[in-house]
């Protein structure tokens, strides 16, 4: 038996990308309020208006999510918004545009956790290999974020901050288009 079967691999495969993209601005975000003339009490705000609008809509897409068979296209659909909003970031002109952008971020996330986590557990299996299986996701997540911090920094000092925005966006719509391809059942 495989540590990590095939679904697992699909979802880490596709989380991962998507992980990957929201590292990318974080260590460069105050950088980007502070080019619309906020502050880092601004840059506090939005990143509270996110965690906020996240929290509270985590709580209805968990139960929304029970009631959908296929819950791939809620994370598909997800990452597809997500990239939408990414490519927002290129418009926000001020503080007020950032915080909706922030919000729209959140509801997109809280979207597709629920539905993730559930498919993702329904692959688990059994529990002498649980935590292993659990790792391999938690472990992708903190490698996501070196990788995306040292991509970002990269393509923000070549590309400026519309490239990086460019890029998350194409992360997010690749892994979303990728969960649509594929046949029902393959995760």
């Amino acid at each position: 038996m495989s540590l990590v079967n095939k679904p697992l691999k699909i979802l880490l495969a596709a989380d991962t990308l998507v992980l990957i993209a929201g590292a990318m601005i974080v260590p460069y975000y105050a950088l980007f309020v502070q080019k619309l003339g906020g502050d880092i009490l601004d840059t506090g705000l939005a990143a509270g208006a996110y965690a906020v609008a996240a929290g509270f809509a985590t709580l209805v897409a968990g139960r929304w999510s029970d009631r959908v068979p296929r819950k791939e296209r809620i994370i598909a659909s997800s990452y597809v918004v997500m990239a939408l909003c990414f490519v927002a970031y290129i418009f926000v002109n001020s503080i007020w545009s950032l915080l909706i952008v922030q919000v729209l971020i959140g509801l997109a996330q809280a979207t597709y956790t629920p539905a993730y986590d559930a498919l993702y557990g329904a692959h688990v299996g059994e529990a002498r290999i649980a935590s292993s299986r659990w790792s391999f996701w938690e472990a992708s997540n903190f490698f996501a974020i070196a990788i995306g911090a040292l991509a970002g920094a990269t393509i923000v000092h070549f590309m400026g901050f519309t490239g990086l925005l460019v890029t998350m966006a194409g992360l997010c719509l690749l892994s979303g288009l990728y969960l649509f391809t594929l046949p029902r059942r393959a995760v």
